[in-house]
């Protein structure tokens, strides 16, 4: 049975006190020996903090974005190298808020994957509707326009992502996909996946709307369904251990 993998996405929140509290939390309530991959995705000026206080766990390192660069005049980027010189296991791209309010284009996204993956870093995809294309019935053509970006992208080096389905009409709105609708997009992305690669069994596939330590193991027990993209319930340590051990 294929590894599940739990990420946490902090977002725009912490501090160094609250951070070092959160990190020991998930450190003494980490199952011994379990099954799941866990990752946290902190923001760039924790990473440090991160990787010294995770030193030694089984909980790796991810970071919210990484530019398309190498390197040069782009004040504000952080390149591939420069996360992998941190020890960034993961790091996320084309996440919906980086899409919606930094005009992220499925390109810009795709060439982002590229980078990180040049430098050893694995990159976590994330595809997703809004709510007016859900509506519109324009759910499988929106992820999969955005999937293919990708996947055109890095041709070989797909069997190295990770892919995150992200409603986007379920992101901090506390509405969630209910385990069938998540089931049905992960199904379509896991086909395209399969048409483009002999062994995109091995791809995982995240759902990232709302999972919530109340509904991670409905989430979890469907069958394309290989982890989750944690956002808010990732920064109470009690729910983010709930929704690890659910995927045990």
């Amino acid at each position: 049975m294929k590894k599940k993998l739990i990420v946490g996405n902090w977002k725009m929140n912490g501090s160094l006190a609250a951070n070092a509290v959160l990190l020991k939390a998930l450190k003494e309530g980490l199952p011994e020996g379990g099954n799941a991959g866990v990752a946290v995705a902190v923001p760039a000026v924790y990473l440090a903090q991160a990787r010294a206080e995770l030193e030694g766990s089984a909980i790796g390192v991810a970071a919210q974005d990484v530019s398309q660069h190498e390197s040069g005049a782009y004040t504000g980027e952080l390149s591939a190298a420069m996360l992998r010189d941190f020890g960034v296991r993961y790091t996320l791209v084309g996440h919906s808020e980086r899409r919606q309010y930094h005009g992220e284009t499925d390109a810009v996204v795709a060439l982002k994957a590229q980078a990180a993956l040049a430098k050893g870093v694995t990159p976590i995809v994330c595809v997703g509707e809004t709510l007016a294309e859900r509506e519109a019935g324009h759910t499988e053509e929106v992820v999969k326009r955005q999937l293919a970006a990708v996947i055109h992208q890095v041709g070989q080096c797909i069997n190295e992502l990770v892919v995150a389905y992200e409603p986007v009409w379920a992101i901090g709105t506390g509405r969630t996909a209910t385990p069938e609708q998540a089931q049905q997009v992960h199904a379509v992305l896991r086909a395209q996946l399969a048409a483009a690669s002999r062994q995109a069994d091995r791809i995982a596939l995240l759902y990232g709307g709302s999972m919530n330590a109340s509904n991670a193991a409905q989430l979890l027990a469907q069958a394309d369904i290989d982890g989750g993209l944690v956002g808010g319930a990732s920064l109470k340590a009690a729910d983010f251990l709930t929704i690890i051990a659910a995927a045990q």
